[in-house]
């Protein structure tokens, strides 16, 4: 759909939006007014206002939404949300029905509500602006405070010198058709995985000396890919050894490992896991229908998953989270129910339902033969979160991306008291997260909300040259955080 600004230049603002609007017509920018479809986002001054008026020609028809702003009141954010509900008031008169989401465009919706609830606002509160400001249906309100209400009790765990650990391992078994995570399929790069391991424990070393002169203590610590368990067992627990070692463990209130991967798990690996101080794992099944899972690239069956999950609670393991995916090409909710149904059969503390993403880095951008219509994705998503509620878990984290079926949600659901911090950390931006290994990137949260972020190589190769660059940034990203005095309230 093309686009023309007239009196500002908030592009970003409008294209997000556009995204979840029109997720089969990508927006194209144009310098100059034009004839025949396509969009005008207007802002003008009309004495006391700043008024934004949105007008859209699609398929020959005409609609246009207007939204004002008292100029005294003008900022950025302000701004910037009179376009999009200008945009948004257009475009709900040409579409079948309004979107789950309303006018909101971020990928993280409950940072909105969060905040109210720390200022001291109510559920009720972030239900009406959630309502009346970005016009979310009543479902995904309700998904949105609920998940808050839980950010809200993670962050009154928090101490202001308080940070995450993420510890990156890209490389998995193979690689699977929805991914575009920065991994290497051991099947081509198994020569990589002990290099890799090798500078990763000289990084641990070094980070861990730096952060321990600093006043900044680790609280949770989160390891990730790709799929960490790709490791052996011996090498998983030199890691795991040097993470004790050298990183001051004694505040910390959660230590997560992605399991991910049922064919990546047996009990030796398990047992290192524990001796380790792990305390929570991810077993991810994503379905359990074996005729999905081979045709989304997955090497395992719905039998490798029970048999993972069994050995983990012989293990040891009481925090267990399973990942499924609604709209997965092969799948229909039928099969999505069946399977969730499977994994709370097993008693899994946190179940994470994904919507499937069309990432421009995944097999299925290229090939999307057998994606489901957003009709019945969303029926995937509302009947697994009134079986989730029944069973008495809870929304505790959610979040949005790019390309989703239908515009919709990630959401993780916990039973009581069972909540994993690090997503929440994590994703609410509550504090700072140093991060180790490849693809990692460090989060530096400053005051006023203001964020600084240290990349580390994505690739494995890439991250062994330039290992040296890797560990200056982990110190000036100590030096940051010591120099700014991260001693405000978590945001």
């Amino acid at each position: 759909m093309r686009l023309y600004l007239d009196g500002h230049g908030e592009r970003y603002a409008l294209e997000q939006l556009q995204m979840s609007l029109f997720p089969d017509e990508p927006m194209e920018f144009c310098p100059a007014p034009f004839d025949g479809d396509g969009a005008v986002s207007t802002l003008e001054r009309r004495g006391e206002y700043l008024v934004a008026t949105g007008r859209i020609r699609r398929g020959g028809r005409d609609a246009s939404g207007v939204c004002r702003l008292p100029a005294a009141e003008e900022t950025v954010p302000l701004r910037r949300r009179i376009l999009q509900q200008s945009y948004y008031l257009a475009a709900i008169q040409l579409l079948d029905e309004p979107p789950a989401w309303g006018a909101l465009a971020g990928v993280r919706p409950t940072k909105l509500t969060t905040r109210l609830l720390q200022q001291g606002g109510t559920a009720e509160d972030c239900d009406r602006m959630l309502r009346d400001v970005y016009y979310v249906s009543p479902r995904r309100r309700r998904l949105c405070v609920d998940a808050s209400l839980a950010s809200a009790e993670a962050a009154a765990l928090l101490e202001p010198t308080d940070l995450s650990l993420y510890v990156g391992i890209p490389f998995c078994p193979s690689r699977c058709a929805y991914c575009s995570f920065v991994s290497q399929s051991t099947e081509k790069q198994a020569g990589l995985l002990e290099p890799f391991l090798e500078a990763l424990l000289r990084e641990v070393e070094t980070a861990g000396r730096l952060l321990a002169a600093t006043p900044f203590r680790v609280r949770t610590v989160y390891m990730g890919g790709g799929t960490p368990t790709t490791l052996s067992a011996p090498q998983l627990q030199r890691l795991l050894a040097a993470i004790s070692s050298h990183f001051d463990l004694s505040r910390c209130l959660e230590y997560t490992v992605e399991g991910g991967r049922p064919d990546t798990l047996d009990p030796e690996k398990l047992a290192v896991l524990r001796e380790g101080g792990v305390g929570r794992i991810s077993i991810n099944p994503q379905t359990m229908r074996d005729d999905v899972l081979r045709r989304m690239g997955r090497r395992h069956t719905a039998a490798d998953t029970r048999r993972a999950f069994a050995d983990a609670a012989a293990a040891g393991f009481r925090d267990i989270n399973m990942d499924l995916i609604a709209g997965l090409p092969g799948d229909d909710p039928a099969g999505f129910a069946a399977s969730l149904e499977e994994c709370l059969v097993l008693g899994p503390a946190n179940v994470t339902v994904h919507t499937l993403a069309i990432k421009r880095g995944s097999d299925l951008h290229m090939d999307r033969d057998g994606l489901l219509p957003a009709a019945q994705v969303a029926r995937m998503l509302d009947d697994a979160e009134a079986r989730l509620r029944r069973g008495g878990y809870r929304p505790y984290y959610l979040y949005r991306q790019k390309y989703m079926s239908g515009s919709f949600e990630n959401v993780g659901w916990c039973l009581p008291g069972r909540a994993g911090l690090y997503n929440i950390y994590m994703m609410e931006e509550l504090h700072s997260i140093l991060s180790l290994g490849g693809g990692g990137m460090s989060k530096a949260n400053l005051p006023g909300g203001r964020l600084e972020r240290f990349h580390n190589p994505k690739y494995p190769r890439e991250y062994l040259e330039h290992l040296d660059e890797t560990l200056q940034r982990h110190e000036a990203f100590l030096r940051l955080l010591c120099e700014t005095e991260e001693t405000h309230e978590p945001i």
